[in-house]
């Protein structure tokens, strides 16, 4: 019997997000080059898709480059840029078939001007799919992206569209790369590490968090699927108590 028999349809994440690590280590491990890894990561991110698509997630953000990873070796850089183009140039036209709506977070004006028209191509292409919503954060991190929400909410208070006496948690969110996305139900994080390295971390506030030792390019469909059981087994309980829930 498939693993997928074991989700409850009811109890499905609606939003899942993943820190997709171990790429590189993967790769070292085989005695090859780091881009190999992230190539062989590429591969992992379609089998991901499909699997949450096929557990009825309704949201999957990936953490495909952050802001710190700038500071990599420039030929690393390249290379994932190149590889960002390629990917979406080879695989936009089977996820729009599959109607799946693709979504970008992060600062994304410092990606390559390629890669920019390449992703606003996709962007527009799967805009009206009504399927997964796949968000892509790219060059993207919380401490930036709180910041940025923060130097908005000043401009908008001297300009006089909003009131410095009304910035409440839900205000401060329509600041945010991701004001149009729910906050994810479950957080994953591949390769064995115990951090959330910079990643939504005002979202995040009550998460399920799942970590596992598997590197990204070995994680399977059947970890997908343990991850959402994993999760069902929890209790929610939002600081209420056991017998309030």
């Amino acid at each position: 019997m498939s693993i997928i028999n074991n989700i409850e349809k009811d109890q499905v994440p609606k939003h899942v997000a993943i820190i997709m690590d171990g790429n590189g280590r993967w790769a070292k491990k085989l005695g090859n080059l780091r881009i190999f890894g992230h190539k062989s990561g590429v591969k992992t991110v379609k089998v991901v898709v499909e699997a949450a698509a096929q557990a009825g997630v309704k949201f999957l953000t990936l953490y495909a480059f952050s802001t710190e990873n700038w500071n990599r070796p420039k030929l690393e850089v390249e290379a994932l840029m190149q590889l960002l183009v390629s990917t979406i140039s080879s695989e936009i036209e089977k996820l729009h078939k599959q109607g799946v709506r693709l979504l970008t977070i992060g600062n994304i004006e410092s990606l390559p001007s390629k890669v920019q028209k390449k992703l606003n191509d996709a962007l527009k292409l799967t805009e009206n799919n009504k399927g997964l919503t796949l968000v892509l954060a790219l060059s993207y991190s919380s401490r930036w992206e709180i910041t940025n929400a923060a130097n908005k909410i000043i401009e908008d208070v001297k300009l006089g569209k909003i009131s410095d006496s009304n910035i409440t948690e839900d205000e401060f969110s329509k600041y945010l790369t991701t004001y149009n996305v729910p906050d994810p139900d479950l957080l994953i994080r591949t390769s064995g590490e115990y951090r959330i390295s910079n990643f939504l971390l005002w979202q995040i506030a009550y998460s399920e968090l799942y970590f596992t030792e598997k590197l990204w390019p070995e994680f399977t469909k059947d970890d997908f699927f343990n991850a959402i059981i994993n999760y069902q087994e929890r209790e929610r309980r939002y600081g209420k108590t056991s017998e309030q829930v």
